[in-house]
């Protein structure tokens, strides 16, 4: 039996040793792989990773769940750069932005920090995208900060309360207890197939385009900080939003919406049609099998989307 037990204590020694050794391994190789874009700037002792692109009128692009800019620079952004001055920005915990909330950053104080740093790089009243998760981040933003913005896209975003409950995943990465344990086994033993499913349900129902797996930096979001960081404001964002979408009839503010109607991610019925009730400057872009990803999908509809907000705005883009 003492035998047994002596087994036992150096199996599970020797995993721990090894899960931490394999979780570290990859947090040094992402960071090395995937370097910061931009700067890193200080708003308010709060480190957040920055990128500006473009000359015209500003706008902020949003990212959204387990992401980072990276999605932006592989998609819309360098084409929108060519008309306005392009902001974007790691969100809290995620890409080289450091989580500053240990029971997850709200809506609100992600909108607010953004704001803060975007005001700080110079940005006057941006036009704000927020594509998914980032798109109730924007829309907090408008509701919270609505003098320093002057229009919204929102790209398949989440914006009112759902009935399915949190997935498995999420309970246990954002427990307070388990989930940095197993935020550490996920790092080191996550495998290239689980990786393409992930991201091939992403994209459902087109294929994963070429190259993306490589430049978004998948490894980014499998270190365990960011891991447990996006796992708590996933846990958190049904409830804000089942405060924050009764304050969406308040807004007056021009509002563009590309979402594709077999999104399953964030179905359309759901969001984007509600969000067509509920705003009266609202125009719906309603899409066909586009999935949750327009913005890489049906990039040139989510930029004449930008260009039409701005149109409604009064902001000159040539």
């Amino acid at each position: 039996m003492l035998l047994a037990v002596k087994i036992s204590l150096a199996f599970v020694i020797l995993l721990v040793g090894l899960t931490l050794f394999l979780s570290e391994r990859r947090v040094a190789a992402a960071n090395a792989k995937y370097p910061p874009l931009g700067e890193i700037v200080d708003i308010n002792g709060k480190s957040i990773h920055a990128l500006v692109m473009g000359e015209g009128p500003d706008l902020v692009l949003i990212h959204g769940a387990s992401g980072n800019m990276r999605d932006f620079t592989l998609s819309i952004a360098p084409e929108l750069a060519k008309s306005y001055r392009v902001f974007l920005f790691d969100r809290p915990g995620l890409g080289h932005t450091a989580s500053f909330d240990r029971s997850g950053e709200s809506l609100k104080e992600q909108a607010l920090l953004l704001r803060e740093a975007a005001l700080a790089m110079g940005a006057k009243r941006p036009i704000v995208l927020g594509q998914s998760y980032g798109g109730a981040v924007a829309l907090a933003w408008a509701i919270h900060a609505p003098k320093d913005v002057s229009a919204l896209v929102l790209v398949a975003a989440a914006s009112h309360p759902w009935e399915t409950p949190l997935p498995l995943y999420y309970k246990v990465t954002s427990h307070p207890l388990f989930g940095f344990i197993s935020a550490r086994l996920i790092s080191a033993f996550a495998t290239e197939r689980q990786i393409q499913k992930t991201l091939g349900e992403v994209f459902d129902p087109l294929p994963i385009p070429d190259g993306y797996r490589e430049g978004f930096g998948v490894e980014l979001i499998l270190r365990p900080n960011s891991i447990v960081a996006n796992a708590k404001q996933r846990a958190n964002i049904k409830a804000e939003i089942l405060s924050q979408y009764q304050s969406y009839k308040t807004l007056t503010l021009p509002i563009e919406v590309v979402h594709s109607v077999d999104d399953v991610t964030v179905p359309f019925d759901i969001h984007a049609k509600r969000l067509q009730q509920d705003i009266a400057r609202l125009n719906l872009t309603a899409l066909e099998r586009a999935g949750h990803m327009p913005h890489h999908t049906a990039p040139t509809q989510v930029i004449e989307a930008v260009h039409r907000v701005a149109l409604r705005r009064g902001l000159n883009t040539e």
